[in-house]
């Protein structure tokens, strides 16, 4: 089985010989190299030759075909593994197979016409051969230092053609690739990684990526950088506010280290620890604070790569120090609280003042009541429910009720307003409190008080039907 990677085209512009300009192919699989005379009008095609040539060397004839003679396979590298297909093979299509194709047997492969009146045409077949790699990658452990060093390595084993090895990384360095021949005409790739160490540099990511042509898609190996370091040291909960008395007050001495720390010491510059101080592995107990302890300790870590240490010295003081932390920023919440505070309230009465200055001016809602539709047809209602039927009399006089005058204007109860009214609607409101059916007092007529009629004495005037809103007066009586 061979994998072409190209079509089936003219080996070279304008020529008539057609080949694939490209085949790829395994080890051990077998591959087909065709070849046709695409135009052999007014040519005579006389022979067929294909050639074998390599990377390196020499070309050979590998397989001969005449149309008089049987097909000739002369000595070279692929005899006994090449042939003509189909068999017998034809001038218009001589094509060839290579059977147990081997990594050597890359190169060129050349389809090659004797014509006539032409001459030789020819056209040109790259038989590329595959192996996949074997690819690894491995971290190198390093000791912090100045000098640049291989941090990491990467291999693609045995592949053809040559992998690409590339590395992403946040460590400031650059790697370098070379290649080696390896066996059966593969080739091995190595890339190493270097790059000046650091403490910092320890646990860094860091990949290989190779991609190579046998493979779907680039293959990576996430690695971690390993630099070994002395301990890097720091003493820790010393507050200076070591006071005569203070009891059990303490020191952390915190270190990193690759390889692991394997000892802690505690010491003091003046040789003697104090009798008040207990030591626990990394931690440093003072039970109580006195003179003795007005002195500068000393940690010290070790491991394999050397030594780190820390120190500190301690002030004892007569007297406490003021606490600062909680309450100051106790002190600073609550100020900021009041002028958030006052801030809401400054808003809040301004929009108040705001709001009442523009009902004052008018703004928003109407403050007065409108003065109610004047009454156009009470009068007329009036003169309706007022009857000049003659009534019988039936009781003495004494107790007969007359209405000796016209209904006199009163006070609408629903057309006064609030406090507030305006004082030119005067007029407005005197139309509102009259009766029904009066003129304007502004003409000069003043009602008559009473006008009798020929059926007044014996008449009775039942009271008007008054609805609330009209004018109404009670009948005058005659006792």
């Amino acid at each position: 089985m061979n994998i072409s990677l190209s079509l089936f085209l003219p080996g070279a512009s304008g020529q008539r010989v057609k080949v694939e300009p490209e085949v790829s192919s395994y080890p051990g699989q077998t591959v087909n190299l065709r070849c046709a005379f695409t135009d052999a009008t007014g040519i005579q095609l006389t022979m067929v030759t294909w050639i074998y040539e390599p990377k390196e060397g020499e070309r050979i004839n590998i397989a001969v075909f005449h149309p008089n003679f049987d097909p000739n396979y002369p000595d070279s590298p692929v005899k006994g593994r090449v042939s003509f297909t189909p068999s017998p093979p034809s001038l218009a299509s001589p094509s060839i197979q290579i059977s147990e194709v081997r990594m050597t047997d890359e190169g060129r492969y050349i389809c090659e016409y004797a014509t006539y009146p032409s001459g030789n045409e020819q056209g040109i077949t790259h038989l590329v051969m595959l192996a996949k790699p074997q690819n690894s990658a491995s971290i190198v452990t390093v000791e912090a230092g100045t000098k640049p060093v291989v941090v990491a390595r990467c291999e693609s084993l045995d592949g053809r053609p040559a992998a690409q090895i590339s590395w992403v990384t946040t460590a400031n360095g650059n790697g370098t690739t070379v290649s080696k021949a390896g066996a059966d005409n593969t080739v091995t790739m190595t890339s190493e990684y270097r790059m000046v160490p650091t403490a910092a540099d320890n646990g860094k990511d860091i990949s290989c990526v190779v991609a190579h042509r046998t493979q779907v898609k680039p293959e990576s190996f996430p690695l971690k950088l390993a630099v070994q370091y002395a301990p890097q040291v720091t003493i820790v909960g010393y507050d200076n506010n070591w006071y005569l008395g203070r009891t059990n007050v303490m020191l952390t001495c915190q270190a990193t280290a690759n390889p692991v720390a394997l000892s802690v010491l505690w010491k003091t510059l003046s040789g003697e620890m104090p009798d008040t101080v207990q030591i626990n592995g990394n931690e440093l107990k003072v039970l109580k604070v006195d003179d003795a302890v007005n002195t500068t300790f000393v940690c010290e870590v070790k491991n394999r790569i050397g030594v780190g240490k820390d120190q500190v010295t301690a002030i004892v003081r007569g007297t406490r120090l003021p606490e600062k932390g909680a309450t100051t920023g106790s002190i600073i919440g609550a100020i900021i609280g009041v002028i958030i505070l006052l801030a809401i309230i400054g808003t809040a009465i301004a929009m108040y003042r705001k709001h009442r200055n523009n009902k004052l001016n008018g703004d928003g809602p109407p403050k007065y009541k409108p003065p109610p539709p004047k009454k156009t047809n009470s009068s007329a209602n009036r003169e309706m429910n007022i009857s000049h039927a003659p009534v019988v009399e039936t009781r003495p006089l004494q107790d007969q009720y007359y209405n000796t005058q016209s209904a006199e204007p009163v006070t609408d109860l629903d057309a006064y307003h609030d406090d507030e009214a305006n004082v030119d609607d005067d007029r407005d409101h005197y139309y509102s409190a009259a009766p029904s059916g009066w003129d304007d007092p502004g003409n000069n007529e003043v009602p008559p008080p009473y006008m009798r009629t020929d059926s007044d004495p014996q008449d009775y005037h039942p009271g008007p039907n008054v609805n609330r809103g009209d004018s109404f007066v009670s009948p005058a009586m005659f006792v």
